[in-house]
């Protein structure tokens, strides 16, 4: 008796949630090596480029997203896309033991509202409209809602970019995963296209030839490349428990906003079906904000406790040393 495809979809899709979840922990220690040998990518530094276990992460996020890609032959969205929540129970299981970033009791709960509120969202969207040609996509792109839409986010990204990201990119998440999550959204569309492409391609009837493939191609390199810049830049300036499901939850609801747009999803849908995906909206801003609220901060210097920094390369607690000698008579006061 032969596995079902909707097994074999479910399979890549819980192996997609698992790679791409642990990426982020690889990324992660991967950034964190790379910082203490160099200059830190939340601050514009490249070094984590020589670091293999940042390529280990980049390696197994490709795996992952290649099996989620896969995943959606053999399986319907409504079953394939909830399952892209795991990647957050993934990443904050490991990071909790591999990073010691302590996952709190409320953290849970965020997460798990997380998912409960994508899961709502995805199990009331409407079912996805059959596309047979790149010509087709070409056309839904072009339309002018879709094309408002891509210049409103064309021109929030530009503006993180040039005025947030240098003011509070270190110190708010929301600067560097709302480049990330924005870009998402235009890259869907472009894996789509290069998608069907290739299944039409594949099929006898040839899509290279046309200028529209070559160009959704393109913008799907352009909006990658700009996403893991500021992913490498969010994990290496914010706990990864935070970053994952963060990322999860802006990425998904700008995706889906993208589609409504694009496909016109919500045309026909029940008054019953839209409310609920609104529902399921505000259910994961709830999440987020409860991780906001729990993020594991960094412990303050116990107080009444003396600092020593000696040579400018190590530190010493007053009641680590019995004597501090100063060698160098500029460091008295006359």
């Amino acid at each position: 008796m032969g596995v079902s495809e909707n097994t074999i979809g479910l399979i890549l899709a819980m192996a997609s949630s698992a790679f791409i979840g642990s990426s982020f922990i690889l990324k992660k220690k991967g950034l964190k090596r790379a910082g203490a040998a160099g200059i830190r990518a939340g601050v514009g530094g490249y070094t984590y480029l020589l670091e293999p276990l940042w390529w280990a992460g980049m390696i197994t996020m490709i795996v992952g997203e290649v099996a989620n890609f896969v995943a959606y032959v053999y399986a319907p969205a409504v079953l394939v896309t909830p399952l892209g929540a795991l990647s957050i129970i993934v990443s904050a299981v490991l990071a909790h033991f591999l990073l010691k970033e302590r996952l709190q009791k409320m953290g849970v709960v965020g997460c798990v509202t997380c998912i409960v509120g994508s899961v709502v969202i995805v199990i009331h969207a409407p079912q996805e409209h059959t596309l047979n040609s790149v010509q087709e996509i070409w056309s839904l792109a072009t339309q002018p809602a879709f094309l408002i839409y891509v210049a409103a986010t064309l021109s929030l990204v530009l503006a993180l970019v040039l005025h947030f990201e240098p003011r509070y990119g270190l110190t708010n998440i929301l600067v560097y995963l709302g480049i990330c999550s924005l870009m998402g959204s235009l890259t869907v569309v472009s894996i789509k296209a290069i998608g069907i492409a290739i299944k039409l391609t594949l099929e006898g009837v040839s899509q290279i030839a046309y200028p529209q493939t070559w160009f959704f191609l393109t913008v799907s390199v352009i909006c990658v490349v700009t996403q893991l810049n500021y992913l490498n830049k969010a994990l290496d300036t914010f706990s990864a428990t935070i970053v994952a499901p963060v990322y999860y939850v802006m990425f998904t609801t700008l995706t889906i906003i993208a589609s409504v747009i694009m496909f016109k999803d919500w045309s026909g849908q029940t008054a019953s079906s839209i409310a609920s995906e609104i529902c399921g909206f505000i259910t994961v801003l709830s999440g987020t904000i409860i991780l906001h609220a729990t993020r594991d901060q960094e412990p303050p210097p116990p107080q009444g406790t003396v600092t020593w920094y000696i040579n400018g390369d190590s530190m010493k607690a007053s009641e680590d040393e019995d004597l501090i000698a100063f060698r160098n008579s500029d460091f008295l006061e006359p």
